[in-house]
């Protein structure tokens, strides 16, 4: 009876925190609505009004943050169709960019939801009409009401491509009772590596159930040398002379990009470069946008090109913003040098695994924390250059442009460091099947080899 109360007591009390912090951001919240769109819809599944295709069926449920996540998802939930075809997979998002990415990749065959808010009681309506057989948290996204729930409801939860920086380490370890309670309930813990998989241990996941099993962004990272769409990208742009693309930028970075534009184009071989610019987030479009004309440098916004049949192509020289959803991996397929952004300043890097699959010469800034297995890696076969500032950028692009040998074996160097890094699916589907017991697997492939693992 004491553990009874005690849970609930805790249940409450995260409510009331919830409940505050969100009295606190509503402002926020109701100003990137107005302003930029977000958060308009999807709230009554928000608050657990989440329907499925299939009910009779067992399900699956899969959580993604966001669009980086929910990229990740793509080989892992063909790996589960491997393991019986016959399970629902339901897929949800947070933000809204993920969303919209999840309903492209999946809408066609798996219902996609908005993630509840993780209030005890939504919680509870939200497991009562998915009714999973197994609940995977993609990267971290570990809820307190979501787990308990599903404890509570003998669901097995998995964090797979798990990641834990230093910095939400720390902070889980500032209230170890909180965090041991949330993380000792998790069935499995498929870390991306060692230093993942100690950091989820510090906090209070059981270290049996601890394991490393790569990442999944590797899998999904296609080595090739050709995008779906790129061609069409290529005849919109009508680029003549080289591309340079700084792709999935931060705040405080388009500035110093734009200087070290301004420094290749004073090389005479080089005046006639193009750069394409994308924020990774999208409400930032229009302040970039305003960025780039207050230096009477030629703005090409791609979403009216993209639109415009036919597109007259924009003059050799100009930047291009990127303010388009899903376009980013077609900008880096027609590149001739990436910068990866966000690395510049410390926000520790966005992904550059797409680029370097397929082959480019890769350049990212210092702060790199999200990404530092794959930096290092990187870095220490010459599959990517690592610069200090605005200034070495400059120099990095100029050298990938001028010496076209010098590129293209970084470019190489560093497609054979991702695919020498893929098949981390594989090793993480192998771990979920025992979660979801033998007899539901009719894929023999996955039978009886279960390493021990069972759900808690």
């Amino acid at each position: 009876m004491t553990g009874y109360i005690r849970n609930n007591l805790v249940k409450a009390a995260t409510d009331c925190a919830y409940a505050v912090a969100g009295a606190c951001i509503m402002p926020s919240v109701l100003y990137r609505a107005a302003r930029h769109g977000r958060y308009r819809s999807g709230w009554g599944q928000r608050f657990g009004g989440i329907t499925r295709r299939s009910p009779a069926k067992e399900c699956i449920w899969i959580h993604a943050v966001s669009v980086g996540e929910v990229n990740a998802t793509r080989t892992l939930v063909e790996g589960i169709r491997k393991l019986d075809e016959d399970f629902e997979v339901l897929v949800t998002s947070t933000t809204d960019t993920g969303y919209a990415r999840a309903k492209a990749l999946y809408s066609d065959r798996l219902e996609v939801c908005y993630f509840p808010l993780d209030f005890s009681w939504v919680m509870r309506r939200a497991f009562q009409r998915i009714r999973p057989s197994l609940c995977l948290l993609v990267e971290l996204e570990v809820w307190p009401n979501f787990v308990r729930t599903a404890a509570e409801l003998n669901v097995p939860v998995a964090v797979v491509n798990g990641r834990l920086t230093e910095k939400s380490c720390r902070r889980y370890e500032r209230i170890p009772p909180f965090s041991r309670s949330v993380f000792e309930r998790l069935s499995l813990v498929a870390a991306q590596d060692e230093i993942y998989a100690e950091r989820f241990r510090r906090v209070g996941a059981r270290p049996e159930i601890t394991t490393v099993t790569g990442s999944l962004k590797y899998d999904t990272a296609e080595i090739t040398d050709r995008v779906e769409g790129s061609a069409e990208t290529a005849a919109k742009l009508g680029i003549k002379e080289r591309l340079f693309v700084a792709g999935g930028t931060g705040n405080g970075e388009e500035q110093a990009v734009l200087d070290a534009f301004e420094q290749i184009r004073k090389n005479p071989a080089l005046t006639g470069v193009t750069l394409a610019v994308v924020p990774r987030k999208p409400e930032r479009f229009d302040q970039v946008a305003d960025m780039i004309a207050a230096r009477g440098l030629t703005l090409v916004r791609y979403s009216r090109l993209k639109r415009a049949e036919p597109a007259a192509p924009p003059e050799q020289g100009a930047v291009i913003l990127g303010d388009t959803m899903g376009d980013l991996r077609r900008f880096y397929c027609l590149a001739d040098v990436v910068f990866v952004g966000r690395s510049l300043v410390p926000m520790g890097g966005s992904d550059m695994i797409e680029a370097a699959a397929l082959g480019k010469p890769v350049i990212f800034g210092p702060h790199t924390y999200n990404f530092t297995d794959t930096a290092d890696a990187l870095v220490a076969a010459e599959g990517a250059i690592r610069v200090r500032d605005q200034d070495a950028l400059a120099e990095a692009v100029k050298k990938c442009l001028l010496d076209t040998a010098f590129a293209r074996r970084i470019g190489e160097n560093g497609r054979q460091v991702i695919r020498g890094k893929q098949g981390a699916t594989a090793r993480t589907v192998q771990m979920l099947a025992p979660l979801l017991g033998e007899k539901r697997i009719r894929n023999p492939e996955f039978r009886s080899r279960n390493g021990g693992l069972r759900p808690r």
